[in-house]
């Protein structure tokens, strides 16, 4: 079974990463504000290559963040209307099935094989632009938030193809 797991994940987080670029900006700012401020037993911490040192690194997650995000909308839009709609609803919004189903007037099973094909899909557009899921795993191997999410649905799958297995046998 193809997995969807980084589509699924990079939906999921979507909503989040506006909201941490903001956060990543507040704390660049505190950094250089309290830079300024000499403590004889914290010299280590506010020396000006260290003080650089972590904002270059918040500055470049935020990059890494607001480079997904960007890659996220481009996707949806280069997704059939009606797909990138069923994605929206159910990972941005964090719709359920059967309400989503309800209001496109889709069958259960319809619903769920346009999902799958919304989810090939949007992650086919981000191969495209260069993100495969090998590279979204090395590009986002740094934000734990984002590899959780990521484990979660990877579980899902893996639990899922043992459940098959096992009702094949």
């Amino acid at each position: 079974m193809k997995t969807n797991a980084w589509g699924k994940t990079i939906l999921t987080i979507y909503r989040y990463l506006e909201r941490i670029a903001g956060a990543i900006d507040k704390l660049v700012e505190r950094q250089a504000l309290n830079s300024y401020y000499y403590f004889k037993e914290n010299t280590q911490n506010n020396g000006v290559l260290n003080v650089a040192e972590k904002i270059i690194e918040l500055s470049e997650r935020k990059v890494r963040l607001i480079n997904i995000k960007v890659l996220t909308e481009e996707s949806l839009k280069k997704c059939d209307r009606k797909l990138a709609e069923l994605l929206i609803y159910r990972y941005i919004d964090g719709d359920r099935s059967e309400d989503i189903a309800k209001r496109l007037d889709l069958s259960e099973r319809t619903y769920f094989r346009r999902l799958n094909q919304a989810e090939d899909q949007f992650l086919h557009n981000f191969a495209v632009k260069g993100f495969s899921e090998n590279k979204l795993t090395s590009y986002l191997k740094e934000e734990k938030w984002i590899m959780e999410v990521f484990n979660k649905f990877n579980d899902q799958r893996k639990e899922f193809d043992e459940h098959e297995l096992n009702f094949s046998i």
